[in-house]
């Protein structure tokens, strides 16, 4: 049989209007549970954690929590960076976090891991961004730069004004980045930087970076602050990432960049300067898998208590009320080590295998912890609308970065048996002979 032509068109038309229709909405799609867009309750400080404290870190945590909640869970499935909530971002007042003076706040390192956890249980890769900009790059110009440098640029970051990235790894060198290959070789009036830098995050749209490289004169590492308009750098965003989908990771080429004498960091003079930035950072993002498992918590809690089958309530499951409490036990756990790490930090008897541990730990249990979540939610548990399976994503470079959970326990072992296993021993015997 010859089909008209005009009835094949109209055939073809109606089959590309089919197929062509826009996903319904998950509200309308699956009405029996309220997606992460409306923010579930917080419900998990069950030990009643608030109550250790201050009034400054409780307030801040609220005003933090409340700009999460209205401004980026509605937008956080998105794939794209918000940048339109960074002057938002600016308000709440966190940047520069422990930084004193400068237009920065002065917090405490409770009260700034505190709100970093607010931000990250409603979006990880919003914690990333400012941790990255806050703790790394600012928190590097506050303890290795000169007084010049810190009045020049960190006002304008504290309400990002403008924003910066911290750029130590590269392709060859990640967990071995005290072995890094960029170089600096001193010239009249300033230094020209070679090399390539990886996985940066801010890179692509950062004003300023923070370089790390190798004094080809004294073979150890200096800092530099580089502008994004510099002759010779170039920057491309990192595509196909599973994690922390809307951070901006980068690679950087520097083809003889030149940096002028006033821009390189004066307190940066080997690989350990830059543990006095990592001691710091190692802590806040030990909060960032505190603040997802926090928002999973909540966000299965709501789920099993909206969800019906087989005539009742999720939640009226024993294996399930099983799974919810696992995942509270954990909750509770990594709040009191984070909240005992800031506290030595604040004493100042904090030593770089407290924070390793700190971060190695809690990142294995927000794992486990999320694992659960979405084991509860079914189907739901692959959809970043609730949640949890955007979670998972995100947790997988924050149990990576900073340190993976191999190279932190390796840290904490050094400092407890007084012996480095970081190389294999053959290795390390080769290169003494």
């Amino acid at each position: 049989m010859t089909i008209p032509k005009n009835q094949a068109e109209d055939d073809q038309n109606a089959r590309s209007s089919y197929f062509n229709l826009p996903p319904l909405d998950v509200s309308v799609a699956f009405p029996q549970a309220t997606p992460a867009s409306t923010f579930p309750p917080s419900v998990s400080d069950y030990f009643q954690f608030s109550d250790l404290l201050t009034a400054e870190d409780q307030a801040s945590r609220l005003r933090v929590r409340q700009c999460m909640e209205k401004e980026i869970a509605p937008i956080m499935t998105e794939a794209k960076f918000p940048f339109h909530v960074i002057p938002k971002l600016g308000a709440l007042g966190i940047a520069g976090g422990t930084i004193k003076g400068y237009g920065c706040p002065g917090l405490s390192i409770t009260t700034s891991a505190i709100t970093i956890a607010e931000v990250a249980r409603v979006d990880a890769s919003c914690s990333t961004f400012i941790l990255v900009h806050s703790s790394l790059a600012m928190l590097t110009i506050a303890l290795c730069g000169s007084e010049e440098q810190k009045q020049k640029y960190l006002p304008s970051l504290a309400k990002f004004s403008t924003v910066a990235c911290w750029a130590l790894t590269e392709p060859d060198y990640g967990s071995d980045a005290s072995s890094l290959q960029t170089t600096a070789t001193k010239v009249e009036g300033g230094w020209i930087l070679k090399g390539q830098k990886r996985w940066i995050g801010n890179s692509t749209f950062a004003d300023l970076l923070v370089i790390f490289a190798r004094n080809t004169t004294t073979d150890q590492i200096n800092g530099y602050i580089v502008k994004k308009d510099a002759p010779g750098l170039t920057v491309t965003k990192i595509e196909n990432k599973i994690g922390l989908r809307i951070v901006q990771n980068g690679d950087i080429v520097m083809k003889s960049v030149f940096v002028p004498d006033e821009d390189r960091l004066p307190g940066v003079n080997s690989f350990q300067d830059t543990n006095k930035v990592l001691a710091v950072s190692r802590v806040m993002v030990a909060w960032q898998p505190i603040g997802i498992s926090m928002g999973v918590y909540d966000m299965c809690h709501r789920y099993l208590k909206e969800r019906k089958q087989f005539g009742a309530p999720l939640a009226a499951f024993q294996i399930n009320q099983q799974k919810l409490v696992h995942m509270l036990g954990n909750v509770q756990a990594m709040v009191l080590v984070g909240w005992r790490i800031c506290k030595l930090y604040e004493k100042g008897t904090m030593t770089p295998g407290h924070a390793s541990l700190a971060k190695s730990w809690i990142s294995l249990k927000a794992r486990e912890t999320v694992a659960i979540g979405r084991e509860l939610l079914g189907g739901n548990g692959i959809l970043s609308d609730f949640l949890v399976a955007k979670a998972m994503g995100d947790l997988e470079p924050i149990y990576t970065y900073e340190g993976t959970y191999d190279i932190n326990s390796l840290v904490t072992g050094r400092e407890i048996t007084g012996l480095a296993s970081f190389k294999p021993a053959v290795l390390s015997k080769r290169s003494r002979l």
